[in-house]
């Protein structure tokens, strides 16, 4: 239930946050399962919200396991459809709970559901294909030794930037491939090895390899064409944005900042933050203006805040 409830509003904030998202192929948001998204993870949680926004059917995601340790927090995760993942650096004795998640997900393609998988384990904020896990592979060789007929979809998603709000995105998918496609039966270490280079082979083109400092060709790569036309017709609400939310975003990013800053996930904390936050924000601006200036400019300021957000997210400086 709190799945599909967040999902409207959290395509509502994508629409504020991006300023443009390529996507490869928009007929696989339509796609039905047993399905295992394989993805990179550059960006934290960030990286799961927008794929399970994007596909019409519900995905149920991978998450690391410490984020599972409070009782009350890791009801509300499984509420959104996550299921835990954990590491030996989050100890040893929760290694044991992952067959429990494996086994949660051979349920789900048994009932044709979708699972997104974070193929690479950690998150990293770069442009780089990292060493996959064996965690795809384990799941997959054991839904298919399970007689289920999942099917693999290599995923890439590439960020213009991991600290600046307003993003062009780009999202791609690959070559999508069943049980035929990698060579078993040589004993499971080499089929996790096959598994792993294959997909390996189907996410290297998906997921661009630029250095950190080479911001050139990310500004080439990523950069999106505004008109001056463009710029000219939304000056006026994008300062008005500027105006009427730098209240709320100056001292938002200021806190997830100083939360995230070296672990890879301030972009994602700025995001969630603001998603919490900004309902409360337009309603303590909208409860003001209607004490000042009456119900009709109220409900014209509540309307017209997220629609100069967008007209600034068009026109800010990509770079």
């Amino acid at each position: 239930m709190l799945y599909h409830l967040l999902r409207l509003p959290a395509r509502l904030a994508f629409w504020i946050y991006c300023r443009k998202l390529s996507v490869s192929d928009k007929r696989i948001f339509a796609a039905d399962g047993p399905l295992l998204i394989a993805c990179n993870h550059p960006n934290s949680f960030l990286d799961a919200i927008i794929i399970s926004t994007l596909f019409k059917r519900p995905v149920h995601s991978l998450a690391r396991g410490d984020a599972f340790k409070n009782k009350f927090i890791a009801k509300l995760l499984r509420a959104m459809h996550m299921l835990p993942v954990y590491r030996t650096s989050e100890g040893i004795e929760n290694i044991g709970q992952n067959y429990q998640t494996f086994t949660a997900c051979e349920t789900i393609f048994q009932n044709n559901g979708i699972v997104l998988i974070f193929s690479e384990g950690l998150c990293i904020n770069e442009w780089h294909l990292r060493a996959l896990k064996k965690g795809t592979a384990r799941i997959v060789l054991s839904s298919w030794a399970a007689g289920i007929p999942l099917q693999v979809l290599p995923t890439g998603i590439n960020y213009q930037s991991f600290c600046s709000f307003g993003k062009n995105i780009h999202l791609h998918f690959g070559q999508s491939f069943f049980k035929d496609a990698v060579i078993i039966g040589e004993g499971y270490g080499k089929s996790v090895q096959a598994f792993n280079d294959l997909l390996r082979l189907r996410l290297q083109p998906l997921i661009y390899e630029i250095p950190r400092e080479e911001r050139a060709v990310r500004e080439r790569i990523f950069r999106v064409p505004v008109p001056t036309l463009k710029k000219i017709l939304l000056i006026l609400p994008a300062s008005a944005a500027v105006l009427f939310h730098f209240p709320l975003y100056f001292p938002v990013k200021k806190f997830a900042w100083k939360l995230g800053e070296g672990s890879g996930h301030y972009d994602s904390l700025l995001i969630a933050l603001l998603f919490i936050g900004y309902p409360f924000y337009l309603t303590t601006i909208g409860l003001f203006t209607f004490f000042l200036c009456g119900k009709i400019a109220a409900m014209l300021i509540i309307l017209l805040m997220p629609v100069f957000a967008r007209c600034y997210i068009q026109v800010k400086n990509q770079f």
